[in-house]
């Protein structure tokens, strides 16, 4: 749950630096009930549990007439008085002393143009606060301080200066006019001093030519790609080709003939060299 409170601080504080310019360190501007929450529930100190609220540093203040409120107040409060005297004066340029909630309404004034968070426990002020551009709001509950999310107003004057923002004034709608008007008295002067052989001016001549430039420039600014093709395989990966033996017939046929005598004639002696006389014949011969 925590976490979410967290991430949800963050989104809007970063919806009021990017839509209204607020920076770091970030301006409080805190009244008296504020003050006086943050002191009954022991809150401190209050800059580092706001530090802690919005992300950054920050810088607390009140004002003359805030002060004077808290000292009306009587004896319960002078510890709330006392902590809010430690803080920043803004400026009020009230001569005689306002009211809490209308001092803190012409501080903040129609745009909130000094970028000042208000902290404050005036459920009434938060509302009308509310319908001003660009001022978020820190509220306390019990013992932990709160960041309220831009209001339906503040959501929808940023949608529509911003569509006002991109649509052209009537002021810059006239010089464009104007402009437009000279450009082309200059283009007609300039094409009325060359005449054609026909009697027609040169200015038809000169739009075709640049016509024909900017095609001609647009065709060379085009990227070019080029195709795929098939490419060899990679001769490193490649098994290198063995030489084939020579196969003259020629050649061949002596050395065959020659490698079948030899065999013959080693067979031949072989065969002479093994063969053996049986016992028989030699009977024979001595019986003779």
């Amino acid at each position: 749950m925590r976490f979410k409170k967290q991430k949800r601080h963050r989104k809007t504080v970063r919806f009021f630096t990017a839509c209204f310019g607020f920076r770091e360190p970030f301006k409080v501007l805190c009244d008296g009930t504020f003050v006086h929450h943050l002191i009954t529930n022991r809150i401190t100190p209050a800059d580092t549990a706001l530090a802690n609220v919005l992300g950054a540093p920050v810088k607390l203040f009140t004002t003359r007439c805030i002060l004077a409120e808290l000292k009306s107040l009587g004896d319960s409060y002078n510890e709330s008085l006392n902590a809010a005297q430690t803080l920043a004066t803004a400026r009020c340029d009230h001569e005689k002393r306002k009211s809490a909630v209308n001092c803190v309404a012409d501080v903040i004034g129609e745009n909130n143009s000094e970028h000042f968070f208000v902290a404050t426990q005036d459920a009434e002020l938060r509302k009308n606060l509310q319908e001003v551009p660009g001022v978020p709001l820190v509220f306390g509950l019990r013992n932990a301080l709160l960041l309220e999310q831009p209001s339906a107003f503040q959501r929808q004057f940023l949608k529509s200066s911003e569509e006002a923002r991109s649509r052209m004034t009537d002021r810059e709608y006239k010089l464009l006019n104007m402009t437009r008007k000279n450009v082309a008295s200059e283009e007609l002067n300039n094409s009325s001093d060359v005449p054609d052989v026909n009697g027609n001016h040169a200015f038809a001549g000169k739009l075709i030519q640049t016509s024909t430039r900017k095609n001609i420039e647009d065709v060379k600014d085009k990227v070019q790609f080029k195709r795929k093709r098939a490419k060899g395989p990679n001769p490193l990966s490649c098994k290198k080709k063995k030489p084939r033996p020579s196969t003259n017939t020629a050649a061949t046929g002596k050395d065959n003939s020659k490698i079948n005598t030899t065999d013959s004639d080693t067979t031949k002696r072989s065969r002479s060299r093994k063969r053996k006389r049986s016992g028989k014949s030699n009977k024979v011969e001595e019986t003779a």
